[in-house]
């Protein structure tokens, strides 16, 4: 389910921010976002952060700063120098089978600035700025550990309170759905007595009474009305509601998809309820009863 976390902590002088943003999902998906000083600490992280938050699509940021300015900025001339000198020959040697000059040499005002043009280019490749007030150490991973199971510990009361209120919104769904089946019952014996009015209206329009078998027609009767018969969907669709407030209640983690599967055992027995119903009053406590199924699917997109 969706949620936000945020969490920072600050020692000897530096200060670790930690900020997760939870979207809906079926599996687990974190896309981390760092500087360069985290690669040696990013499994772990995501470890840490995995093992803690069940389900969902987690965007993670995390930020070190030092405030005392401790370390500075670093720029690698070596693999700068080098990196030069290789786009030039490249560029030159391009030159020599007749490709464009990328660098003219005629003016030394132009030759200069695609020069700087050239090397703040080349600033922007991973590896050649290093800021190494962001450098991590093993001093520095327990205080970002600690930051990041708190900014965790926010995201995952956040979700819990969103939690109750999705629960108290399936529950009431569910329990909709329950009560409609309630009302079928007055119905049933009013459908299969109307039935049976049909087919002697149309057995005595068409046929005529005298001309039929009684027993073979009482059979045929039995048959139809068993092919009606509505019992085992109405035990089966009150069991699955039941399990259903049973799996919102209790007290596990994680229940998004055993509530996912019987609601899909709910829709059936609703859809077979439907097939069976010959009564226009049944049909309405069907529509009625699908209308909250479709609630309690739209809010289980929202449950881990």
């Amino acid at each position: 389910m969706t949620g936000y976390g945020r969490a920072t902590k600050s020692h000897a002088g530096k200060t670790y921010t930690v900020e997760i943003r939870a979207l809906n999902s079926k599996q687990n998906d974190l896309r981390l976002r760092s500087g360069q000083y985290l690669h040696q600490y990013e499994v772990k992280l995501r470890r840490l952060i995995l093992d803690r938050v069940k389900r969902g699509k987690l965007e993670v940021n995390v930020e070190v700063a030092d405030e005392t300015g401790g370390g500075g900025v670093k720029i690698n001339t070596a693999l700068l120098n080098q990196l030069y000198k290789d786009v030039v020959g490249a560029i030159h040697g391009n030159d020599e089978t007749g490709g464009l000059n990328i660098l003219p040499t005629g003016l030394d005002g132009t030759h200069r600035s695609h020069q700087n043009g050239l090397y703040a280019a080349l600033l922007r490749i991973p590896g050649i700025v290093e800021t190494g007030s962001n450098r991590l150490t093993d001093e520095d991973w327990p205080h970002l550990e600690a930051t990041a199971l708190a900014c965790v510990d926010h995201l995952n009361e956040y979700r819990s309170q969103e939690g109750t209120v999705l629960a108290k919104d399936l529950a009431d769904s569910c329990r909709g759905i329950a009560a409609l089946l309630e009302e079928v019952a007055p119905y049933e014996e009013v459908r299969v007595q109307s039935v049976r009015d049909r087919m002697e209206k149309h057995l005595k329009d068409f046929m005529g009474r005298n001309n039929v078998d009684k027993n073979r027609y009482e059979q045929e009767i039995l048959f139809y009305l068993e092919k009606m018969d509505i019992n085992e969907e109405k035990v089966r669709l009150k069991q699955n509601c039941d399990y259903f407030l049973e799996i919102l209640n209790n007290k596990d983690a994680v229940k998004g998809r055993k509530l996912n599967f019987i609601s899909q055992e709910i829709g059936r027995e609703v859809n077979t309820l439907g097939a069976k119903a010959y009564a226009a009053e049944i049909q309405k406590l069907v529509v009625g009863m699908k209308e909250h199924l479709e609630m309690i699917k739209e809010q289980l997109a929202n449950v881990a």
